[in-house]
């Protein structure tokens, strides 16, 4: 299994940032997929899901109506559309799966929200 996130940057605040989690090794379009993010000293913590089938989706209250998950199963690939930034959405954002009660990371994408 791998996820390999990208699309992070700087962002002013009010700007807009979309992440993508590229994967292989299973079949994506059966599972769950989360994007969670952590900022140093913290735990990792969770900012949205989306099911298999591309309606199940749930967000975490901090980042409702700012932010859009979504996937495109025919490209193995996951999305995080962020609009609206604001500077406490700055930390690394990683995307998750979970296989079989075993979670898989990707190696995180840094977004810096700043002016």
């Amino acid at each position: 299994v791998q996820l390999v996130e990208s699309g992070g940057g700087l962002v002013q605040p009010g700007g807009s940032l979309r992440l993508s989690c590229a994967t292989s090794g299973f079949t994506f379009r059966d599972y769950f997929m989360r994007w969670y993010r952590q900022t140093p000293g913290n735990e990792r913590e969770f900012v949205a899901n989306i099911g298999s089938l591309p309606t199940s989706l749930y967000y975490d209250d901090s980042v409702k109506g700012r932010f859009t998950i979504s996937r495109d199963n025919a490209k193995n690939t996951l999305y995080l559309q962020m609009t609206s930034v604001k500077v406490e959405d700055t930390a690394v954002y990683y995307c998750n799966v979970r296989i079989r009660d075993k979670e898989y990371w990707g190696q995180g994408t840094q977004v810096t929200v700043s002016s």
